[in-house]
């Protein structure tokens, strides 16, 4: 048991990170394809602070009342944005073509386990980069 409690812990924070992630890469997409669809701008904006983004005009489609808002700190990823660097600013725009205003990264993390996610400049594609595990502190 002391040895299998700490590679399951490891193993569900690889797990999210990894969600995570590949959440944050398909509201990069939604957004850009938004944008391009309704000739718009969109923006997505990152919160370091609450762990929070919000992707453009976008509906919640729980609550069309509501702006889409992802909060990484809730079930089921349970984890926080380290980072959000585009352009020297903690978001980017999408605009009505959908290329991005700049290319960028968000790092995310889950306990040891942290995953970057570039936006490249000139497409306005994610890329998820490798796992990074960090040492204990």
């Amino acid at each position: 048991t002391a040895m299998a409690v700490p590679r399951y812990v490891s193993f569900i924070a690889q797990q999210r990170v990894e969600a995570a992630a590949r959440r944050i890469s398909a509201d990069l997409t939604l957004a850009q394809r938004e944008a391009r669809t309704a000739g718009v701008q969109q923006q997505i904006t990152f919160s370091s602070v609450t762990h929070k983004y919000t992707v453009g005009t976008v509906k919640n489609i729980d609550h069309p009342d509501q702006l889409y808002v992802v909060s990484l700190a809730d079930e089921p990823y349970g984890g926080q944005i380290v980072s959000a660097n585009f352009g020297g600013n903690a978001d980017v725009i999408f605009d009505g073509y959908g290329a991005p205003d700049t290319g960028g990264s968000v790092t995310i993390r889950v306990g040891s386990r942290q995953k970057t996610i570039d936006l490249d400049a000139g497409t306005g594609r994610p890329k998820i980069q490798k796992l990074v595990v960090l040492e204990a502190q």
